[in-house]
């Protein structure tokens, strides 16, 4: 009879995440949020991919905490990404605190489980934060109110 080996989490490599997102939010994040909203636009050319908001919920000493959403879909059978991110700035690191239905999400979960979450999914979805943020900035354009500069 061979034990069954629990899952350890990649500590590491979930700090490189989330230090890696921070400095990607930084880029993306304007220096003061409009009345709390921030828009920009996803485009190549074009060829438009959508819209991303970036609403600040929280503001405390050493953290914030964010919501960031694809508004517009980039096609009719992808689900448009939306996620709570806390970033900690004394430590300089970010993290999904919920994404789409998940709550909250655990640093380690049995498996099978009953929402058939997978046992890295915590690292997994930052890790899914960390492309959709390089997307952000690969095709990210800010957006222009053209009528107001007449």
């Amino acid at each position: 009879m061979s034990l069954k080996r629990r899952y350890v989490p990649d500590i590491s490599r979930l700090g490189a995440l989330g230090d890696g997102n921070y400095l990607r939010l930084l880029k993306l994040l304007p220096r003061e949020l409009d009345g709390n909203i921030a828009e920009f636009q996803l485009s190549s050319g074009t060829t438009y991919f959508g819209l991303i908001r970036i609403r600040l919920i929280e503001a405390c000493k050493y953290t914030d905490t964010i919501y960031l959403e694809q508004v517009h879909n980039s096609g009719k059978w992808l689900n448009n990404p939306k996620m709570t991110v806390r970033l900690y700035h004394d430590v300089g690191m970010a993290e999904v605190i919920s994404c789409c239905r998940h709550r909250r999400i655990q640093g380690v979960n049995d498996y099978p489980n009953r929402f058939m979450h997978h046992p890295d999914e915590k690292i997994q979805i930052n890790a899914f934060l960390a492309e959709w943020l390089d997307y952000c900035l690969k095709f990210g354009h800010a957006i222009c109110d053209l009528t107001s500069k007449m």
